[in-house]
């Protein structure tokens, strides 16, 4: 069931074990503050990040509407992020906002529900919009971009047991990974395509007469195989179409991602 409360408009959704769920917007700070916020993340991760064991490509989840007022910011630190060669900044467009007066053109109702299944994870009760969700572990409510680099420059300097690469050949993705040492238990291996670059002017809602440019537009998330992480992993899968790819190696929960690699 859902209700709609008049004054904090939350949404609620029951969970697996029969829990209500709320669905929070949360709202932001002024822009020009923003930008000098998003200057300092920036210096602030390219500090840390020679500390990293190996190079690491670390995901960077949003959970994003157009109908949210409080999403744009966030929507715009992913340009900031994706300008980071080891970032993989990936906007997923929920849709539980659409009745408010704008149906997201992005929104997949799986991506709504795989940021319940975030936390349903670990035991929440609330999914909001803007949330980011970086390496499948730091949850961040809001467009916090100083809270943000800072969690981010921990993953870039953490490193990961898995060596993962992925080739493009034709139409087909060869992906290949090792761990040593050895995972204890199995990962899944999933496959997301996104666009890179899409511009919207919305029309009601609202964000209604704005036009945004959204980036790394999430089309598709799927499971393609699982691993137990002991020996070799090699799979091939297929990927057809121009819309970039990319390979991610996550522990089941969903929980840390251990891996992520673009197609070559």
């Amino acid at each position: 069931a859902r209700d709609v409360t008049e004054h904090s408009q939350n949404l609620d959704w029951r969970g697996a074990a029969g829990f209500p769920i709320s669905i929070v917007r949360v709202q932001g700070t002024g822009k020009a503050k923003m930008r000098q916020l998003v200057s300092a993340a920036c210096g602030l991760w390219a500090a840390f990040a020679p500390m990293a064991q190996a190079e690491n490509l670390v995901v960077v989840e949003l959970f994003t509407s157009q109908g949210c007022s409080s999403c744009p910011p966030a929507d715009d630190f992913v340009a900031m992020l994706a300008a980071d060669p080891k970032v993989l900044p990936l906007s997923l467009h929920v849709d539980y906002w659409d009745y408010i007066g704008w149906t997201d053109s992005f929104a997949d109702p799986r991506f709504t529900e795989r940021q319940k299944s975030y936390a349903r994870a670990i035991g929440s009760r609330t999914i909001y919009t803007p949330q980011f969700i970086i390496g499948g572990q730091d949850r961040i409510e809001g467009y916090a971009p100083e809270e943000t680099a800072m969690r981010l420059a921990k993953h870039l300097a953490k490193g990961s047991p898995v060596t993962l690469t992925v080739t493009r050949e034709g139409d087909m993705l060869v992906i290949h990974a090792d761990a040593d040492p050895p995972l204890t238990k199995a990962v899944r291996v999933q496959l997301v395509r996104y666009l890179p670059e899409q511009t919207v002017e919305i029309q009601r809602g609202e964000n209604a007469g704005k036009t945004i440019t959204y980036r790394n537009v999430v089309t598709s998330w799927e499971h393609i195989g699982d691993w137990s992480g002991q020996g070799t992993y090699e799979l091939a899968a297929p990927a057809p179409g121009d819309e970039p790819a990319v390979v991610i190696i996550q522990n089941e929960g969903p929980a840390a991602i251990l891996a992520a690699a673009q197609a070559d």
